[in-house]
C-alpha cells in the first residue's frame, strides 16, 4: 500500500534511507560520507524538512508492506522542474514491485498537476537503480549529462489516460 508519510515514520524513513544508501556507496565512498554520525543526523534532518514541507506540489510517499515500510519516495519541485529526490526500498523488498508501485504513484500525483518533465540524480555506480529508471522511461538529460558523482536523468511525464 502506498500512503503519505508522516512525521511519525520519520524514524523508519531515515533507517530506510541509511541501508538502502550503503547497498550503492560501499566500496565507492568512505562510510563515514553516507553512513557516518554526521551523515545519518544531515538525513535525518533532510526527511525531517521533507517531511514538514508545506508545498502541495510536494510529497513524501511510503510503501508500507504488511505493517513495515518497505520503501519511500520524495519529489517537489527544484530550479522549476519536478525532481524525484528520493526512492529507496529497503533490499529485504526488493523484487517485489515496490519501488516501482512508488514510481507509478509519484507519476500518476504529476500527471494529475500537469507535470509534463521531471529529472532526478542516480549515483553513477548504482546500476541497478539506472536499469530501474530506464525500464520506467527515463532518459539521460541532453543538456546537463552529469552533476559530479551522479547521472541526471529525464522523465517525460506521459498525459494522463481516461
Amino acid at each position: 500500500m502506498i500512503r503519505a508519510a508522516t512525521p511519525d515514520d520519520l524514524d523508519a524513513i531515515a533507517a530506510l534511507h541509511a541501508e538502502a544508501r550503503a547497498t550503492y556507496y560501499r566500496g565507492h565512498l568512505p562510510e563515514a560520507e553516507y553512513d557516518g554520525p554526521a551523515e545519518r543526523a544531515r538525513s535525518r534532518d533532510a526527511w525531517s524538512a521533507a517531511l514538514a514541507r508545506e508545498e502541495p506540489e510536494a510529497a513524501v510517499l511510503l510503501a508500507d508492506h504488511r505493517g513495515v515500510i518497505a520503501g519511500v519516495a520524495a519529489y517537489r519541485p527544484v530550479d522549476g522542474v519536478m525532481t524525484l529526490t528520493q526512492l529507496h526500498v529497503s533490499p529485504a523488498h526488493w523484487r517485489r514491485g515496490i519501488g516501482t508501485a512508488l514510481h507509478t504513484a509519484c507519476v500518476t500525483a504529476w500527471q494529475h498537476t500537469g507535470v509534463r518533465t521531471a529529472r532526478l540524480l542516480v549515483f553513477e555506480h548504482n546500476i541497478r537503480a539506472q536499469d530501474f529508471y530506464t525500464r520506467h522511461g527515463w532518459r539521460p538529460d541532453p543538456g546537463d549529462p552529469r552533476q559530479d558523482t551522479h547521472l541526471v536523468l529525464r522523465l517525460a511525464v506521459p498525459a494522463p489516460t481516461g
